[in-house]
């Protein structure tokens, strides 16, 4: 008899335990302190509710409602402690937060345990932490941007350490405009077996479109600011260096390529609120502050475009912020999308997250009830059009492709470039919106046309690398009852042979 766990009854004690724990915090508040627990809940709910008032306020308005806000947001759930410390409930409070905390840590795990129905297709990475091992490159050709993350390439001694490996490193001049693309075509017309980026991933994903297009592998160098690609091929973003490892170790995923009209994209587009504030050129040294710079015109004062888009023929209407990324994020928050990170990349979907807020009642609605607010669209699509109206007078400042990164992107934003726009959806003829592709500022004529290219990007990593962690599953209760109490059809067939 083998010691093996079996993993359907792990996850089945985790979501009986996920339950009972469950079971108790709402026993405990509702029955076990009468008039309490009530009180408990519902000054919770609207504690929540207004501190997501005074955050709205801080960010879409100035002077004293700024300030006012700015004290609700805080005040706010110092109150609803206060309360249950004066009114003696702090302790009942206190252990139903641990019973739901312990409810939702093993109902995640139950979710989270492979082998169970379900669990395969929808929390796990398939074959993307499994790679298919590549020869040693023999004429490997790596750009790299020293300006690209506070100076890594310097700091870590990529350019020496790449051309001991054997690759010719192309070091970009930061004072000058460089077309990426051109030198990554021009290193494959001189034989290039492999292109490689150690920079930001706007530059990462302008090379990465060259690969593709000649099939050639593609190496990524974590060496830019947040290095979001690099996070979910689960490279190391601590020490860009190891991911030259992958020269003389690697190997090779596949991996899907978005295209928003024409150019392409390995994260994100964003459109709305976002996207105008990275116009302004003083955003990259000074993201807080000219953010709440801007905001209050935007979000208030009528300079930022309310979005009309589809999304596979779903229509997305009057939207202020929208997020579309190469494969769908874990957590569907389009302001956690900076530490949010994307189960899989080779999914073949576009993720689409859309926001509405039109005032505190809308924040409060949000912070409380989460996806299920009426302001927010989450859901995947092959194809996201997004027609909108020209900016407002502030937006098209910081226009040009691939502005602040030292590089062109030798793609034509203006064009259909095969991508379908001439679609007759009614799009506004003539009309242009701000755009931020890999965090890159764009101006881009409407309509603009994200589509997916699946699996088209062949991603060269080492061997031996961190590996990217699988996210939290999504919560599904129905699920962790099914975990917890199978039906006969839903419990797997025994194995043979073991």
């Amino acid at each position: 008899m083998s010691g093996s766990v079996d993993p359907v009854g792990e996850a089945r004690r985790l979501a009986r335990c996920a339950l009972a724990s469950a079971g108790a915090a709402v026993v405990l508040l509702l029955a076990g302190v009468g008039a309490g627990g009530v009180v408990i809940l519902f000054s919770g709910l609207v504690g929540l509710a207004c501190s997501a008032v005074g955050i709205w306020w801080f960010l879409a308005h100035r002077g004293a409602r700024r300030v006012l806000g700015a004290l609700l947001a805080v005040g706010a759930p110092l109150a609803v402690l206060c309360l249950y410390v004066v009114g003696g409930l702090w302790l009942t409070a206190l252990v139903a937060l641990g019973l739901w905390g312990g409810a939702l840590l093993c109902a995640r795990a139950a979710l989270r345990i492979p082998h169970t129905p379900g669990a395969r297709d929808r929390n796990t990475r398939t074959d993307l932490a499994r790679g298919q091992r590549l020869p040693r490159p023999r004429r490997a050709v790596l750009i790299m941007n020293p300006k690209s993350g506070g100076g890594k390439v310097a700091r870590f001694g990529l350019v020496e350490r790449a051309e001991r490996l054997g690759a010719r490193v192309i070091l970009l001049d930061p004072a000058v405009e460089t077309d990426v693309a051109a030198l990554a075509r021009e290193a494959v017309a001189d034989g290039a077996d492999l292109l490689g980026v150690a920079g930001g991933d706007g530059t990462q994903a302008l090379v990465a479109a060259v690969a593709a297009e000649h099939d050639l592998p593609f190496l990524v160098v974590s060496a830019g600011t947040r290095n979001h690609f690099a996070l979910d091929l689960g490279l190391d973003r601590d020490d860009p260096a190891t991911c030259l490892d992958a020269l003389v170790d690697g190997e090779e995923l596949r991996v899907d390529l978005g295209s928003v009209s024409g150019r392409p994209f390995v994260n994100t587009v964003s459109f709305g609120v976002y996207a105008d504030v990275v116009q302004h050129p003083e955003y990259r040294d000074a993201k807080a502050g000219t953010a709440l710079t801007v905001l209050p015109d935007l979000l208030q004062g009528g300079e930022g475009d309310r979005l009309d888009a589809t999304a596979d023929g779903t229509p997305l209407p009057a939207q202020q912020a929208l997020l579309v990324s190469n494969n769908p994020y874990a957590t569907p928050d389009p302001l956690g999308a900076a530490t949010a990170r994307r189960p899989r990349l080779d999914g073949g979907a576009l993720g689409v997250i859309g926001i509405r807020v039109d005032g505190a009642a809308d924040a409060a609605e949000m912070a409380v009830r989460g996806t299920q607010a009426a302001g927010l669209n989450v859901l995947t699509a092959a194809r996201v059009e997004v027609l909108g109206k020209a900016p407002g007078p502030g937006a098209g400042s910081g226009s040009g492709a691939g502005s602040g990164s030292g590089s062109g992107s030798g793609y034509d934003s203006g064009a259909d470039s095969g991508s379908g726009l001439d679609s007759g959806s009614g799009a506004r003829a003539g009309g242009s919106i701000a755009v931020a592709v890999d965090g890159e500022a764009l101006i881009l004529p409407t309509p603009v046309v994200c589509t997916l290219r699946p699996r088209a990007l062949r991603v060269l990593v080492p061997r031996h690398r961190p590996g990217a962690l699988d996210p939290p599953p999504r919560m599904d209760w129905l699920r962790v009852v099914q975990l917890a109490f199978p039906s006969p059809h839903h419990q797997p067939a025994p194995r043979s042979g073991t």
